[in-house]
């Protein structure tokens, strides 16, 4: 009877554990959805802001808001050409770390041209919008090279098995054209045939 109290309280233990810990998880999915979705809604006010100071501010303050859209636009596109693509190329997975280093590149320039734009002297945000741009355009061209080779390489492979699958049809095409033609029986023709059967009913 002991033995079976404590088997049930070891039971009892058990499923309250392995409870406590699906909460535990559970709470921290939901917590990583909404930190996730609070993200995604920053990163889309501060874009729609950006586009906005681009075409009506003028002089330093819009070219630094030029310089932060065009970063996070490269960036962003080179994430989701290869995103896209990683399903079906697992090659992809090399270029998806090069980019994640190239991204910490971005961040780091982005919170720099952020930090200028409120800055109130006029004189250094000349003084250092030359190399804030050559920084930016060397980011977006090696994003954009990664993007430009990942399009290409599924152009390619779409390319190739459409070739393929082509020259496989133009086979199976031409083997469903030949086909053996029907042979009688010999020793006669349809009319035969008949023949031999009234003289097998007599």
């Amino acid at each position: 009877m002991d033995i079976a109290v404590v088997v049930l309280l070891l039971l009892f233990a058990s499923f309250v554990a392995v409870g406590a810990v699906a909460t535990v998880r559970t709470v921290r999915a939901v917590k990583r959805g909404v930190e996730r979705g609070s993200a995604q809604a920053r990163r889309v006010v501060e874009d729609t802001a950006l586009k906005a100071r681009r075409y009506t501010l003028m002089g330093a303050a819009g070219e630094l808001a030029q310089l932060r859209l065009a970063l996070r636009t490269s960036i962003d596109s080179t994430y989701r050409a290869l995103d896209a693509g990683s399903a079906e190329d697992a090659s992809l997975s090399e270029a998806a770390s090069l980019l994640a280093r190239l991204n910490d590149h971005a961040r780091v320039l982005d919170t720099e041209l952020k930090v200028l734009e409120r800055e109130p002297d006029k004189g250094r945000i000349a003084d250092r919008l030359p190399s804030l741009a050559e920084r930016t355009e060397r980011i977006t061209h090696s994003a954009d090279a990664l993007r430009w080779a990942a399009q290409d390489r599924a152009r390619q492979f779409a390319d190739d098995d459409l070739t393929s699958l082509a020259q496989q049809i133009d086979i199976e095409a031409g083997a469903l054209r030949h086909w053996a033609p029907t042979t009688l029986p010999t020793g006669g023709s349809s009319a035969s045939i008949g023949d031999q059967k009234r003289i097998s009913r007599s």
